[in-house]
């Protein structure tokens, strides 16, 4: 278990929350207003919590009656008095209304933290897969993950 003043690894755990809750205003209170987020789906990068919450509630909208659940692997952060950071592996998994699993998918993601009041607020977030040379594709599974 991890110590939860670590404002990277506590960034984490409410993302997997809001994910899993579909609640797009708990998301997007994670983020600085003027974030900039390099994504890993459809986008080159996204700059704005106004941008960024419209994708929040595109992918929350698209899940019907899907959960996803977000956890997390090797995460590693460091935090100053001012601004943090950190990176991990991410596994997205979804599951249908009866809990049956759907799909899943891993990332990594890096992310910068701003101390703003007495809170934090990612100021920036990348997240991303290896590609394949060959086929050019991401790959969205780590090499002994199922």
């Amino acid at each position: 278990m991890h110590e939860r003043h670590d404002p990277f690894l506590a960034a984490l755990d409410a993302y997997a929350a809001a994910v899993k809750a579909k609640d797009v205003d708990a998301f997007a209170a994670l983020y600085d207003e003027n974030v900039h987020v390099f994504d890993l789906w459809g986008r080159w990068e996204l700059r704005g919590l106004p941008a960024w919450r419209a994708m929040a509630q595109e992918w929350f909208g698209s899940l019907g009656e899907d959960t996803v659940v977000v956890t997390h692997a090797h995460a590693q952060s460091q935090a100053g008095t001012e601004l943090a950071y950190g990176h991990a592996l991410l596994t997205y998994t979804a599951y249908a209304a009866d809990g049956s699993r759907l799909r899943s998918l891993d990332n990594r993601i890096s992310a910068a933290l701003a101390r703003r009041g007495e809170g934090w607020k990612i100021v920036h977030e990348h997240t991303s897969a290896p590609v394949d040379h060959a086929s050019g594709k991401a790959m969205l599974k780590r090499d002994g993950a199922d």
